[in-house]
Order: C-alpha cells, then structure tokens, then sequence
C-alpha cells in the first residue's frame, strides 16, 4: 500500500514539474519575423563631386537602395548596367556629396561646349567683371554666393564733383571667382581678380554699361535673404531710391 502511494506521488510530481516547464516556455515571445525589404543597385557618388567636375569611373560605384517609387528617378544597374563607363565625361552642373544618388538632370554632355557654358541654366549668361580685396568683400566671397553689383562714378555738377554710387543689379550668383568654380579643400577665402556672375539677357547689358561707367563693387548678401521679395532696381541711368551721392564740396545726400 505505501509503494503504491509513493509511486502515485511520484508520478503527480512528475507531471507537475512537465507543466511548469511548459508554462514557462509559453511565456517567453516570439522571436519577430523579419521581413527582407526589396533592395536594387543604384549608381551613388563614390566620393564628393563639386560643381563642373567631369565624371571618372572611380568617382562613382553601385550601391544597394530600397526599392521604393523614389528609387526610380535614380540610374538602376539592372536598366543600364554600363552607366558608370556611359556617363565617362559628364559634367556635374551641381554638386553631389558622397554617398548622394546620381542624377542625370545634375550632369550635362560637355560635347561641343565648354565647362562654363555646361553647367549654365537655360537662358542664363555668364559675364565676368574685375573685383579686389576692396571691392570683393575682402575675398570672402565665394561661388556659389549671391551678391549686389553697385557702381561707384564721378559726376562733376555745379557745387563740385560728386561720387555716385547705385546699386544696378541684386541678388545674382557668382558662378566663379577667377577659374575656381567651388570652394576647394576647405578653402574659406578667396582672393581673385574677376568675378564671373550668372545673369539673364538684359541684366549683362546692364552689367557691361555700369563697367564703362565706373568702379564695379560687389556686396555679399546674407543667406538668410534667399528668397526675400524686394523692391526690383530702376533701369540703369535713370536714377531712382538706390541712387546715393557724395558731394565733395557739400554734405551727403540721398536721392
């Protein structure tokens, strides 16, 4: 009678520690399923390509991107898998920083065009102007900068000559300070001797009549303006609010 209790007791222990073991594995979560997200090569800067770099092979490889709708405005190894070797030679009319997709509308075929006229936006041009430490903002202007171009002349009248200072154009970017088309390793100033501007049509008209007509400045503008709606400048050689004359034989004044 007492082994047969025993073995009872034995086999209800037993059972109970089989229980425990299985509620205590029940309790433990699942382990996540993860799902593999599509991926496709796309053609990325291997390193930092500045503004009017022509294209190597080696500035560029294949990287894997998530294959997602935006993933089809970038060149795809399995639609061109010749990229790297057809875009050989390209111009970069924008920067690309390493690791940045690359773009067919930030490159342009500089067959039959020089570097300059490549990289211009349609309808632009390109007009160059001299500039010194004194009129280009101690050298510290740099392409890619949006600056004022501001006249200074002598006009002599009845109370004795006078020095006019107008602002003629506003708000155009520097393409280029002498041949330097981007700031380069860390470069912070600039000391050049021609400034190259980007200007529409009638605004290099402009431009070329106020270097015949006296000293070209240059006035850096702050970045916090891009985009500012201001008042637009008088013709040139009319006059107007942005007129400012300095008498030498009388006091200051503002037109």
């Amino acid at each position: 009678m007492k082994a047969a209790r025993l073995l009872v007791l034995l086999i209800a222990l037993g059972a109970g520690g089989i229980a425990a073991l299985l509620a205590g594995r029940g309790d433990k979560p699942a382990a996540p399923v993860q799902a593999k997200a599509d991926t496709v090569d796309v053609l990325i800067a291997k390193t930092d390509i500045p503004l009017g770099q022509p294209l190597k092979p080696d500035d560029i490889e294949w990287q894997a991107w998530p294959a997602t709708p935006a993933a089809g405005n970038f060149i795809r190894k399995q639609d061109r898998p010749d990229a790297s070797q057809q875009l050989n030679g390209y111009v970069a009319r924008a920067s690309f920083v390493a690791g940045e997709p690359i773009r067919e509308v930030k490159l342009v075929n500089p067959k039959g065009a020089g570097v300059m006229a490549a990289i211009l936006p349609a309808g632009a041009r390109a007009i160059s102007t001299q500039i010194s430490p004194e009129t280009g903002a101690g050298g510290f202007i740099l392409p890619n900068d949006r600056v004022d171009v501001i006249v200074t002349k002598k006009q002599q009248r009845k109370g004795g000559d006078e020095m006019e200072s107008e602002t003629v154009l506003r708000d155009v970017r520097v393409l280029a300070i002498d041949q330097m088309l981007e700031d380069k390793n860390g470069q912070k100033v600039v000391i050049g001797k021609t400034a190259t501007l980007e200007l529409s049509g009638s605004q290099a008209e402009t431009l070329a009549l106020a270097q015949r007509s006296g000293t070209i400045s240059l006035a850096l503008r702050s970045l916090a303006d891009v985009g500012r709606n201001e008042q637009p400048v008088p013709e040139y050689g009319r006059g107007g609010i942005n007129v400012v004359r300095f008498g030498i034989s009388s006091p200051a004044t503002v037109r």
